[in-house]
């Protein structure tokens, strides 16, 4: 019987974070998942026990998650005498997500959780044996804390800890929810084409797939492999290579994930950086398996003929430029 579990995610980039999370939770569960309640900061899905811990260890816009007790208006918490805590102590915290519920006062509703509560389990604010999470956003969202992110890790293998980096690369946790977005399996391969220092394939060898780079610049592709080095991380496989070339080179990708050029300090070989994005997105679905997703990121919204577009998120960095991460799938028409 599955579990329902609450995530409470980080306000980036709109609906990135829920479709991170429901997409690896779909991905680490096989399937068997689903959606139950989605809000401002929260998504709450149902899954089995077993796949917590590896749905966890992959996410990047996620603050926690949590066993699921309900979602009640403030005026009404009866429901929660119901509630069953694990044995032992326990303590209530609050999060109020974007100033949402500004007309409640957190102190008063926390202590009348706890009093409910309290009818069977004993307060201990300072080391309890649980914590009662209350996520005050278009309803008061109750659950456990089971999994707190710790994100000091992704901190340390941001581009500028590396010891070859370009200062355009992509944060660590922007490059994983990215390849999350995929839906690649643990064990599955994952390209990056582009692959610059090698901040995509880092993270998903960190997460256990079979991490494959690429790219024009033999540069790009030696500093790549001494970051992975670093990280004593491997990749699978690697090429300096066209991006005209990489079917041939690596057919049947599970997963594609990139950051192709387009700043004005980037190499491309004297080629247009519009003439490139549109010779990748021709040429990644003959890369790909049948139903095999990349993510590609651009500084703007662009389609293809080739593959079905599911979601794009766009991201302000600064003054005029974005980054636009797309999501395309393909199909059996697509891959011939």
């Amino acid at each position: 019987m599955n579990t329902p579990y609450l995530f409470e995610l980080s306000g980036e980039l709109r609906d990135m974070p829920r479709d991170e999370a429901a997409r690896t939770v779909e991905t680490e569960s096989a399937g068997n998942c689903r959606i139950l309640a989605d809000g401002p900061g929260y998504l709450v899905m149902s899954c089995p026990d077993a796949c917590l811990n590896s749905v966890a260890s992959r996410l990047a816009l996620t603050h926690t998650i949590g066993r699921f007790l309900g979602s009640y208006d403030p005026a009404d918490l009866s429901g929660l005498a119901q509630a069953e805590l694990p044995v032992g102590s326990f303590a209530v915290r609050h999060k109020r997500y974007a100033g949402m519920m500004p007309e409640v006062d957190s102190q008063k509703l926390i202590r009348r959780v706890g009093g409910i509560l309290a009818q069977k389990n004993q307060v201990d604010l300072k080391e309890p044996d649980t914590v009662v999470r209350l996520l005050l956003s278009d309803r008061v969202e109750v659950y456990l804390e089971q999994k707190v992110f710790n994100f000091d890790l992704l901190q340390e293998r941001k581009v500028s800890e590396r010891p070859f980096f370009s200062p355009i690369s992509l944060h660590p946790k922007f490059a994983r929810a990215l390849i999350n977005l995929t839906g690649v399996p643990r064990g599955g391969t994952v390209l990056d084409p582009f692959c610059g220092t090698g901040g995509i394939v880092i993270e998903a060898a960190d997460m256990g797939m079979k991490a494959i780079a690429s790219d024009f610049d033999p540069e790009m592709v030696a500093g790549c492999r001494e970051n992975m080095d670093f990280y004593h991380l491997k990749l699978a496989d690697y090429e300096t290579a066209d991006i005209g070339d990489i079917a041939e080179r690596f057919p049947e990708v599970d997963a594609i994930a990139c950051d192709p050029p387009y700043g004005r300090s980037t190499k491309t070989g004297g080629e247009g950086v519009e003439h490139i994005w549109r010779r990748a997105l021709e040429i990644f679905p003959r890369t790909l398996r049948v139903g095999g997703r990349a993510g590609v990121v651009l500084p703007r919204v662009l389609e293809s003929d080739m593959m079905i577009r599911e979601n794009v998120y766009e991201q302000f960095v600064h003054g005029s430029l974005s980054r636009h991460y797309h999501i395309f799938r393909t199909t059996a028409e697509t891959t011939i």
